[in-house]
């Protein structure tokens, strides 16, 4: 009996020891370090780069579709069907089974369903839910040539001058008429010429609305061509913002020739289809006897040369020295 109670006691320690070992090894201390691996519910978050731009990824199932269009097509659920295409000058895709799509000027929920019954009637898919997904579209975008080049995203309406600041402003060199081409319903185009004036801030029609594919036509700004007696003859631009003054011209022209009559300058401005001819005097504009005209756009401003003035000027400082010792000469003779 004593020998019984012996090994059970005995085997009671032992059972004790390992379940205090067990505990020992399940509890986590107070003390201990926390884990620096994340748990399946805490998993670090993971950054994709984007395929496109985001605002771009759903413009919406009415967002019209056509030529230079990047869009993503796959079915619902189904792994092995998608393709990404661009869509050609036309509007045409070739997708896998079906071949090619005309996409051309229908929404993004009309080419979904137009392909999938191409699909269905093609028997490749029972009943096939078609996603496409827009990459790139110069269709969401105002597109601004000329001397301004800039693509400018838009989704929806948005003020001329606000598309105009976001391409970095209108340049000195460039005109303040521009010219917005606009495709109408019916797949014409129509050209609007807006004037924004010398200060676009100011300017009453830079608020009006531009929509996407809408084209803006920056031209260059006039000229005003210079001939005659001045320094250098030139074509100079006209800084929109800035008006210019004969004065200036002439300035920038390199200054006035000695040889230029200064009483018979001719300023030539075109009227319509008309030339008109203005003679001022350059001398008394500079004297500020007479007000300095604002040139414009194509102005020619000819200096003409007067004759003997050129003559002394060709003859140079020798020249007239010795001329002056001629008649000196001839005077005592």
């Amino acid at each position: 009996m004593n020998r019984n109670l012996t090994l059970s006691l005995l085997l009671a320690s032992c059972i004790a020891a390992a379940a205090g070992t067990t505990f020992a090894q399940s509890a986590t201390p107070m003390s201990s370090a926390p884990s620096l691996a994340p748990s399946a519910s805490q998993a670090a978050p993971t950054s994709e780069a984007p395929l496109a731009n985001q605002s771009m990824l759903y413009p919406g199932d009415d967002f019209q579709l056509g030529p230079g269009d990047l869009i993503n097509v796959r079915v619902f659920l189904q792994t092995d069907y998608q393709a990404t295409v661009r869509l050609g000058p036309e509007g045409i895709v070739e997708l896998p089974f079906i071949g090619n799509v005309s996409l051309k000027g229908i929404t993004v929920r009309e080419a979904q369903n137009l392909i999938a019954q191409r699909l269905r009637d093609g028997g490749f898919f029972r009943d096939p839910v078609v996603i496409i997904q827009v990459l790139e579209s110069i269709n969401g975008s105002v597109i601004i040539t000329g001397e301004v080049k800039y693509v400018v995203p838009v989704t929806g309406p948005r003020r001329l001058i606000d598309v105009i600041s976001t391409a970095g402003g209108l340049p000195a060199n460039a005109s303040h008429t521009l010219r917005i081409i606009r495709a109408g319903p019916d797949g014409l185009e129509k050209t609007i010429v807006v004037n924004l004036g010398a200060d676009l801030t100011a300017s009453s029609d830079a608020g009006m609305l531009v929509y996407p594919r809408d084209i803006i036509q920056v031209s260059r700004a006039g000229l005003v061509y210079v001939l005659g007696a001045f320094k250098n003859q030139t074509a100079v631009p006209l800084d929109q913002a800035t008006p210019l003054t004969l004065l200036q011209l002439a300035a920038l022209s390199g200054g006035i020739g000695f040889e230029g009559a200064y009483s018979d300058l001719r300023l030539i401005r075109t009227e319509g289809d008309k030339r008109v001819v203005v003679k001022v005097d350059i001398k008394k504009i500079r004297d500020g006897k007479e007000p300095d005209p604002v040139l414009q756009a194509n102005d020619i401003v000819f200096l003409p040369t007067d004759d003997i003035k050129a003559m002394l000027k060709n003859l140079g400082v020798g020249g007239l020295l010795g001329i002056v010792s001629l008649l000196y000469t001839i005077h005592n003779y």
